[in-house]
């Protein structure tokens, strides 16, 4: 058994130690809160007012030019380009586009598709969205479907008070949406979740990945449990005049006897796993086979496969995020499973008719890793750039950074002003991971800066709760895998195009940079 030394960290997988840093590497550790502690990191609830995002642009251009790139400031010693960014990110466009009401309430995933034209083939971006009455959409982003005689045309409106007028009108005009006729079917229930490879959702495109699916889950209703299905984007739409019916691509995979809360697949699209009612099971979206990884009486509201498929993260109703390991699966029945009795945190001591020191969970699981919330978790993120952090949040508000080396101490950031107390409402992370978005129940959408934890932006608009955000996907890929961690994520800041989508009740929302 390798010992343990200080400051460092056994990988048995890699055979070999790592330094344990802070939440983020190059930055110094905040102070880690006790497990017992309720107060935040950081007790910000508006948008900071110092230089970062109070002052102009101009006025930061001009520090520069005085100071370089490394800026002094009210916190300490910055540099430029993170507070640029921070102050860009402050002053966001927001369209809302009519007659959409009832269409992105429950779940929402910018994609690209291919369209065959009579100019020739082209892709363009496009939305899918899901809805709690059941209804699933595709709506083309762009000018392309203003030159077709059939569908539907969504004008904007800008809700965004932040930004000029002019600014606003040429983005409303670059930002027209549309819906062809096909382009929206009625599922069996309403839709729990709509999920891409996360190579493809995290943009890196190239020529060689050539799976182009979309994994879309139904939650269920009363006899008949959710179900989960595939859409293929393989093929190019033709439209005209040819359908562009999204029900002809849709294929049943594997239906279920209870209810599927959340889903996410692998980098592949080969499998997918599903958070259920009775725990977590994974598919093979080729056969349909299922095997259940993880089972107990708590529901499991959130998940997020790794890079490498083969780990879960799981979040329970009762506060719980629990890691699984799928690289060994029991054949046949959940009851093969190896069943744990986990302790509850003193966090979930706190919560009312919780008297319970323990609860019982199957899988393969590492109890000690288990991380603890103060109330049901409603998301989960994992951060690709630093492969040991994650994001969750809960429903009572609370939106926190860990890290899975020290998940027993309690998070390491915490990003203050979200409003929850019932709803799953999600979470969405800019591609170059600098960004943590989500919406709240008081119809506030804010934007915090996951470094820092600082409150970059918060704005009602909507008046309902903006239950779904997701930002857009980029163009270009992330560069050559085999440069270090750091260039790569300069080059994929350098070509990120900022712009992000989100949905209420109320309807469809786009924000952007112009």
């Amino acid at each position: 058994m390798p010992q343990d030394l200080p400051g460092f960290y056994y990988d048995a997988e890699k055979n070999r130690y790592f330094p344990i840093k802070g939440p983020i590497p190059g930055t110094s550790r905040p102070r880690i809160p006790s497990a017992s502690s309720q107060n935040p990191l950081s007790n910000s609830t508006q948008p900071a007012k110092s230089l970062r995002t109070g002052e102009r642009t101009s006025k930061l251009l001009q520090v520069r030019e005085l100071n370089g790139n490394v800026l002094s400031l009210t916190k300490g010693k910055r540099k430029f380009k993170e507070e640029f960014q921070k102050k860009l990110v402050s002053q966001p466009v927001v369209l809302k586009y009519q007659g959409t009401r009832h269409r992105a309430d429950a779940a929402l995933q910018p994609i690209h598709v291919k369209l065959n034209t009579s100019t020739g083939q082209r892709e363009i971006d496009a939305v899918l969205a899901g809805s709690i009455n059941g209804t699933l959409s595709l709506f083309g982003v762009g000018k392309v479907g203003q030159h077709f005689d059939t569908g539907i045309n969504f004008l904007p409106d800008r809700v965004g008070p932040r930004v000029k007028e002019n600014k606003a009108e040429s983005y409303k005009e670059a930002e027209h949406i549309w819906i062809p006729e096909g382009a929206s079917i009625l599922m069996s229930s309403r839709v729990s979740s709509i999920k891409l490879p996360r190579k493809y959702s995290s943009c890196e495109l190239d020529d060689g990945f050539n799976c182009r699916r979309t994994v879309v889950t139904t939650l269920g209703s009363g006899t008949p449990g959710g179900a989960i299905y595939v859409l293929s984007l393989d093929d190019p739409f033709e439209f005209p005049p040819g359908l562009f019916s999204i029900r002809q691509r849709m294929t049943s995979v594997a239906s279920f006897n209870c209810t599927i809360w959340t889903a996410d697949c692998n980098s592949s699209a080969s499998e997918a796993v599903v958070g259920t009612n009775r725990g977590a099971a994974m598919v093979n979206l080729e056969t349909g086979s299922t095997s259940w990884v993880c089972c107990g009486k708590s529901d499991v509201f959130a998940q997020q496969l790794n890079e490498s498929g083969k780990v879960i993260l799981c979040g329970l109703r009762n506060g719980a995020i629990v890691t699984v390991d799928v690289r060994e699966r029991p054949q046949g029945s959940a009851r093969r499973l190896i069943r744990h009795r986990i302790p509850y945190s003193p966090l979930r001591k706190t919560v009312q008719n919780s008297n319970k020191q323990w609860f019982e969970l199957s899988g393969n699981i590492c109890p000690s890793r288990t991380a603890f919330m103060p109330s049901s978790i409603t998301s989960l993120v994992s951060l690709r750039f630093y492969d040991q952090y994650f994001l969750a949040s809960a429903m009572d508000g609370s939106v926190m950074l860990y890290d899975h080396r020290l998940s027993k101490r309690g998070p390491i950031q915490s990003y203050e002003g979200h409003a929850n107390s019932h709803t799953l409402l999600q979470l969405a992370v800019d591609q170059s991971e600098r960004f943590v978005m989500a919406g709240g129940e008081d119809c506030n959408l804010r934007i915090w800066s996951i470094k820092s934890g600082e409150l970059l932006f918060q704005e009602k608009v909507s008046d309902s709760a903006p239950s779904t955000v997701s930002w857009r996907l980029v163009e270009r890929p992330l560069g050559n895998p085999d440069e270090k961690q750091s260039q790569n994520e300069l080059q994929f800041a350098e070509s990120l195009r900022w712009e992000a989508w989100f949905g209420s009740v109320d309807g469809l929302y786009h924000m952007g940079w112009p």
